[in-house]
């Protein structure tokens, strides 16, 4: 009897030994998966940080699952259907998030969002929004002296003078930019293509294969967003690159984000979702996403901040609008830059 007891108690003694070694490792192989888009996971994006930051109080794993934009994310979601990994989806903005929720894929938040603010008071019980910010053309200074200052100084300017955009099927600025258009020109914006066509290098999958053939000097103008020369000045000390103001406004990408109804944990993507909210979160995002934030800082934004182009009007259609007339309007794009 003795010696079973001792058995018995070295036997629970190495158990309880064991157990407390491992549950650390058990906790920590919690995992969250993230779908995002690649200039989110990218080397200087803000995936890196925001996942350190969050994992120091979730005991858990934040993996990103990565495409190529916005716009591929809905994709992708919709092939794959219930069947997904995702448990947080970021990386849509407000013109998806219609056909988004039409997937079923989603669930409501329920997560307090009164301290979240962005332009035109967006709300929703299924997304939540992360950052904003305005589309714009970008321009190079010193090989352009003299930039478009409207959108139809663009589409009528100079064909010699090229601008690198993005594809409305894949990009949410390639989409953007013909709801901009549309926003604009209304039932003549196939005309609009038509003629801006002729300045267009070429038109790329997302935002990071364009942005990066701008700045290696392919084009001296490209599709992206008026907080993006915060970038170059912040980063590179250098005010070379520039956005142009455009005289008729600026149309507003919001970004959000949200929890599917297949979360392996929905608690942690809601805790994620609650984060992504908070002064944490928002700090890392101005300076790695380069956008505003939605939500409190814990510290100023840079001074560059300040010298950005300040749209005087903002345009954004109603997501159920966007969902109505995408196809559509999409098709007149593509016949357009199709066209000999």
């Amino acid at each position: 009897m003795r010696m079973t007891s001792i058995l018995s108690y070295s036997f629970a003694s190495l158990v309880a030994a064991l157990a407390a070694a491992v549950s650390p490792a058990v906790a920590q192989d919690k995992v969250l998966t993230v779908y995002t888009y690649e200039s989110f996971t990218s080397e200087w994006g803000p995936g890196a940080k925001v996942a350190e930051a969050f994992e120091k109080g979730c005991a858990c794993k934040v993996n990103y699952v990565a495409v190529a934009d916005g716009v591929e994310l809905l994709t992708r979601l919709k092939l794959e259907g219930a069947s997904g990994k995702a448990d947080v989806v970021l990386g849509l903005d407000t013109n998806l998030v219609a056909e988004a929720k039409a997937t079923g894929l989603f669930a409501p938040h329920a997560i307090d969002t009164s301290a979240v603010t962005v332009p035109g008071d967006f709300k929703d019980d299924v997304f939540v929004p992360y950052d904003y910010g305005h589309f714009a053309v970008v321009y190079e200074t010193e090989t352009l002296k003299t930039p478009p200052t409207s959108l139809k100084d663009l589409v009528e300017g100079d064909p010699s003078q090229k601008i690198v955009i993005e594809d409305p099927r894949t990009s949410t600025p390639g989409l953007g930019l013909v709801l901009w258009m549309k926003s604009v020109y209304g039932d003549k914006a196939g005309e609009a293509w038509a003629k801006l066509k002729g300045r267009v290098l070429t038109v790329t999958p997302g935002w990071s294969e364009a942005y990066g053939l701008f700045t290696k000097g392919e084009a001296p103008m490209v599709l992206s967003y008026t907080t993006s020369p915060a970038y170059h000045m912040v980063a590179e000390n250098t005010e070379r690159y520039q956005a142009a103001s455009f005289s008729e406004g600026h149309y507003i990408q919001i970004e959000v984000a949200g929890v599917t109804k297949a979360a392996h944990d929905p608690e942690l993507a809601r805790q994620f979702l609650a984060f992504m909210t908070g002064p944490v979160f928002q700090t890392i995002i101005p300076t790695t996403n380069w956008m505003m934030p939605v939500g409190k800082t814990s510290e100023p934004l840079p001074e560059a901040f300040g010298k950005l182009v300040q749209p005087a009007k903002t345009f954004l259609m109603a997501p159920e609008e966007v969902a109505a007339n995408r196809k559509a309007w999409i098709d007149e794009w593509l016949a357009a830059m199709s066209a000999n």
